[in-house]
């Protein structure tokens, strides 16, 4: 159960296994292989929501990269057919995946994070490369679309600075909503040695994204 992933609403998260990316600062790392033993399957998933209506005001769909999986447009239904509202996180790498269920209505909110500027993009989500092409078009069909969305970054001193934030301004430039959110070290981080910035880079950072973005606001400092 969650009050923070779900803007708004209390939600539970639902976890699946399995992402393209390989972010050097993922807090979410036992879950990059999709091979991944669950402890749930769709069935005792739907059971659960059911036995919960009244209770829970959402679900939040995180991974992992949830959009990886084929068979995610069919449980999505399900659950908005037991009259729950869906959250999606995504890292925007599948575009047609993230157009077919924008089209058919089974995101309310959508979650794309941001990672960095273009030329950083494939240091910061641990690849060789990375087609930016296709996280630009996710992000240019939430911008264009009519369902509710936000960008976020986690900021990692030792992967931004400021010029980063100009350009994803300049790329972003129009968006309604975008979250900067403080690196945490823990546990599963699987590379040792990064650090969040100080509360004062942060400001810096939102200062200049918000000569681009409408509502800009940092997330996980105090």
């Amino acid at each position: 159960m969650t009050l923070l992933d779900y803007p708004g609403r209390v939600a539970c998260t639902v976890f699946l296994s399995g992402c393209n990316f390989r972010c050097p600062f993922c807090h979410n790392s036992e879950l990059l292989d999709v091979n991944t033993p669950g402890i749930m399957d769709d069935a005792a998933l739907l059971k659960f929501l059911e036995g919960r209506k009244g209770i829970l005001e959402g679900v939040a769909f995180t991974g992992g990269e949830p959009l990886m999986r084929k068979e995610l447009p069919e449980l999505l239904a399900k659950i908005k057919a037991l009259g729950y509202p869906i959250k999606l996180d995504t890292n925007g790498a599948f575009p047609e995946a993230l157009k077919e269920v924008v089209n058919a209505g089974l995101a309310d909110y959508v979650a794309m994070d941001i990672k960095n500027s273009p030329a950083k993009y494939a240091r910061t989500v641990g690849l060789p490369s990375v087609d930016l092409a296709k996280v630009k078009e996710s992000a240019r069909l939430l911008m264009d679309g009519g369902t509710a969305y936000e960008f976020r970054t986690t900021v990692v001193d030792e992967l931004h600075e400021e010029a980063d934030f100009e350009t994803m301004g300049q790329w972003l430039q129009g968006a309604e909503k975008y979250f900067l959110q403080a690196f945490a070290d823990r546990d599963s981080v699987p590379f040792a040695g990064l650090h969040a910035p100080k509360k004062e880079r942060l400001e810096a950072y939102a200062q200049i994204m918000r000569k681009y973005v409408l509502d800009v606001q940092i997330r996980g400092v105090d």
